[in-house]
């Protein structure tokens, strides 16, 4: 399996001057309409925090403001947020250290969560000697080639990393959370737990493959299976009845024929389970893996793009700072820190 390297040194510090992501729309603005659409750059708060400062400020309700993603405190970040057009002249005198309102624009419907293709990031890593910065060159052509798995990142599960297991003991019943909003949160932290495991599963599932057949009959996987998968040139193996979806965003469907050339071309991606009500299942020996992980949560549940394939931008060492610079994009949902963690320590640390 790809990404099986000895760990890096380097250091990584999620701070404004090593860590950037820029929301990129989903549709461009109208340049009319009743919602003034503004780019803000903040750092050092959260979106909540921000959109609250700003509707202070307004003095309208919070829900009044529109934004298509959540981003964290950490790093220098810039995102789209709306609000209605009869407050121009209260936004034009916002001020705040953190919040700065780089661009408007306008348009005719008020922005929604979900409404953006991706985010481009900016990221420096530190402490890089050139040895490792020609092995970082030559894991991002694999990162090019293959594309990364897309697992849910650290900042998922809270600061502790412990919200999935709060989110497990109210799904059993163990725990009762009067916040719905707290609540919902907990649970799509243990959903999310179960498609990470899953992932992990697969991925070590791939790498069985690459045994000889004598080895895989031995195991116990039959012929038929050996057979199917062998002939696939991508390192993370499809498998018959898995669900895949168009890449990046697109209708989900079986994977039933060798369609395994469509995934090494970036066409296609295997999707794995977030388990709950009217989410689509696998089938045939996919399935057979997914029950494992597969648990009856009361939320809806969904399918998430299990394989991505960021689009590296721009890449660069500075051998006298010991730097190493990295531009890239990846599809909304997916966590840059997983990207860095892989190239620091590959799938070990997952």
């Amino acid at each position: 399996m790809i990404y099986n390297h000895t760990p890096l040194e380097f250091l990584f510090n999620k701070n404004s001057d090593n860590f950037i992501v820029e929301e990129i729309p989903l549709y461009p603005f109208a340049h009319t309409g009743e919602w003034l659409m503004l780019k803000i750059r903040k750092k050092n708060v959260t979106t909540p925090e921000m959109i609250k400062r700003i509707a202070s400020h307004l003095n309208i309700s919070k829900n009044l403001i529109g934004y298509a993603g959540l981003k964290d405190k950490d790093g220098l970040t810039i995102q789209w947020i709306s609000v209605p057009r009869i407050y121009r002249d209260e936004v034009n005198s916002f001020q705040d250290r953190e919040i700065k309102i780089l661009e408007q624009d306008l348009h005719r419907n008020k922005l929604k969560t979900g409404h953006l293709i991706g985010n481009k990031f900016f990221v420096r890593l530190k402490k890089v000697n050139p040895t490792n910065a020609k092995i970082l060159f030559s894991l991002l052509k694999d990162v090019k080639e293959f594309g990364i798995p897309n697992f849910f990142g650290e900042q998922r599960f809270g600061k502790y990393g412990d919200n999935f297991i709060e989110g497990k003991k109210i799904i059993e019943g163990e725990k009762f959370v009067k916040n719905k909003r707290l609540s919902k949160l907990l649970i799509n932290a243990y959903q999310s737990k179960l498609f990470n495991n899953w992932l992990k599963r697969r991925i070590q599932l791939s790498s069985l493959f690459e045994m000889n057949e004598k080895e895989l009959l031995e195991a116990g996987i039959k012929k038929e299976v050996i057979d199917f998968v062998k002939k696939q040139k991508h390192p993370f193996k499809l498998l018959r009845g898995d669900v895949m979806s168009h890449y990046p965003l697109g209708r989900l469907f079986y994977f039933e024929k060798d369609e395994s050339d469509r995934f090494l071309n970036k066409e296609i991606s295997p999707t794995g389970l977030l388990p709950g009500k009217k989410a689509m299942r696998a089938k045939d020996m996919a399935r057979e893996i997914e029950i494992e992980f597969d648990e009856l949560i009361p939320a809806n549940g969904d399918r998430r793009i299990a394989w991505i394939f960021p689009e590296i931008v721009e890449k660069n060492y500075n051998k006298d700072k010991a730097w190493f610079e990295l531009s890239f994009i990846l599809p909304k949902g997916s966590y840059a820190t997983v990207l860095i963690e892989i190239l620091q320590n590959g799938m070990k640390g997952f």
